[in-house]
């Protein structure tokens, strides 16, 4: 069975929901998403969107802001023109409807973050990521020119090698056509021809044990992208949210957002001091990456499982108005922030690598664009300053539906593509299978490519998964198309990624820390 759509977008997040509303005006979209058009990364983004708004913020400190978090491994070119298109970005939000709050004298009330050096994050209470998603999808849901096909699973991209031809890693001239997607209600596979594809699939955090991400963040897009040759990188850069709510029995991870430290709660170990002044002259307000392996250190001191965020010197009025959603959600497990102090731990939160691409988000596969958490863009260099993963997804989707639509004119669908091949596959019959293969995999990454790693973690590690990944894909050729199959494999392939490019790092700088190479590589001219 075949599908024809000028535009394929992979994904229902702010990245994709925004490209797909802009290209609508260009030509047929239809948006592939593998569970419900609310599942997505962007519903969980609690803090908020960065943007230069007023004085005495201005363009070059959000920038030194976002070159210092990025630990010298940025492109000063594209975070340059990440700031300054940012404020007509969040222009065309509020435009499209995202409720940001306001004060009473009608200006926007803008918070501060980690590693920021103004007031400049725009937010809808500590729901800024929700009220986004729900403005998209409503808009979303209201254009004709766009079609939402939810429950689909994406599975492979379509390139010459379904024509039959031999492609490897730096295949000259290598085109997308589309993908293969399974319908997961009918378990049918479509084979979607488009004119553009859009790879907009969210993070991997799945990856890992413990992560704030929800359950659908399992790498799909990388691993598909990777698997069509496409080029990969910076995603030994895997950043742990230092703050997440110590819960072990619940997934995912509460996030408490990093604007709680910017309200004024501050970090205490067990014996209740104030420890991240040890570590940064920012304290509690140091970059993710530093405040992390404050804690991951603390906890080793102090053989605990957590630290805590105390909260219990702030306003209680002014702390339950502004951050409602982690009041209430504490206050449900037993835990008044305005009394009691919050235990908090690392967890697996966001990459700052992925899908390499350029200025317009057109990686090296031609007619593909990767936008959002799945993609590497240059911004986040080596360490992602808060809140400007919003930001770029938007300024992204943005600069890639303005320049795919120049090329659309030209553009035609492969027709040569073959349907889906069932030949050959049965229905699986002992799901055990791969859903231990899941907890190991986890395991494999959590124990031995975390916050801190080391040669013999990295080497382990890589020995384990090489014996799952031939397992997997064994199981993969001789079963029918599933979700969790799929999501077993787009894993394994991520967490190889992960740890090659961990191994070829020879030194510790952003988010990559490692016990062997303590020291940032001095670079020799």
């Amino acid at each position: 069975m075949k599908k024809r759509t000028d535009f394929l977008v992979l994904g229902s997040g702010i990245a994709g929901l925004t490209f797909a509303l802009k290209a609508s005006k260009f030509g047929k979209v239809s948006v592939v998403t593998k569970a419900k058009l609310a599942d997505t990364n962007t519903r969980y983004a609690q803090g908020g969107i960065a943007a230069v708004f007023r004085e005495p913020d201005n363009f070059e400190k959000h920038v030194q802001d976002t070159l210092i978090a990025g630990d010298g491994c940025c492109n000063e070119e594209v975070v340059r023109m990440v700031v300054r298109e940012a404020p007509g970005r969040i222009k065309d939000l509020i435009d499209l409807g995202v409720p940001f709050d306001k004060k009473e004298d009608g200006t926007y009330d803008l918070a501060r973050e980690g590693g920021h050096s103004e007031y400049r994050i725009l937010h809808h209470k500590d729901k800024t990521g929700e009220a986004i998603q729900k403005t998209l999808m409503d808009r979303v849901k209201k254009d004709r020119n766009i079609e939402i096909f939810e429950n689909h699973f994406a599975i492979e991209l379509l390139t010459q090698h379904h024509l039959g031809e031999v492609v490897k890693r730096n295949y000259p001239d290598l085109k997308c056509y589309g993908a293969y997607v399974a319908d997961l209600v009918n378990q049918k596979v479509i084979a979607f021809l488009s004119k553009i594809t859009v790879v907009a699939t969210g993070g991997m955090g799945n990856v890992y044990l413990t992560t704030t991400n929800p359950e659908i963040a399992t790498g799909d897009g990388i691993a598909m992208v990777y698997r069509a040759k496409g080029t990969i990188e910076n995603m030994e850069f895997v950043q742990f949210h230092p703050t997440s709510l110590y819960d072990p029995n619940t997934r995912p991870s509460f996030l408490i957002t990093e604007a709680l430290r910017g309200f004024g709660a501050v970090l205490k170990n067990m014996a209740g001091e104030n420890f991240m002044n040890r570590y940064d002259n920012r304290g509690s307000l140091a970059p993710r990456d530093i405040v992390a392996r404050a804690i991951d250190n603390e906890m080793k001191i102090w053989g605990d499982d957590h630290v805590w965020l105390d909260c219990t010197h702030l306003n209680p009025e002014e702390l339950k108005d502004h951050f409602p959603n982690v009041y209430e959600h504490c206050l449900a497990r037993g835990i008044d922030i305005t009394k009691d102090m919050i235990p908090v731990v690392p967890c697996a939160h966001y990459s700052c690598g992925g899908i390499k691409v350029d200025m317009n988000g057109q990686c090296n596969i031609d007619r593909l664009y990767a936008l959002g958490e799945v993609s590497s863009t240059g911004l986040h260099g080596a360490n992602r300053l808060a809140s400007n993963s919003l930001i770029e997804a938007a300024v992204y989707a943005h600069r890639a539906a303005m320049h795919s639509d120049k090329r659309l004119k030209e553009l035609t669908f492969e027709e040569q593509i073959p349907n889906w091949d069932y030949k050959g596959t049965t229905h699986l019959e002992e799901m055990v299978l791969i859903t231990q293969s899941i907890k190991e995999v986890q395991m494999i990454m959590s124990n031995y490519v975390g916050i801190v790693r080391s040669d013999l973690r990295l080497e382990r590690a890589m020995v384990r998964l090489e014996i799952l990944y031939q397992e997997t894909e064994n199981l993969y050729k001789r079963s029918l198309i599933s979700q969790k199959i799929c999501e077993l494999r787009n894993l394994i392939n991520v967490g190889y990624i992960i740890i090659k490019l961990a191994k070829k790092r020879k030194e510790s700088i952003g988010l990559h820390y490692s016990i062997d190479y303590p020291k940032k590589a001095v670079t020799e001219f």
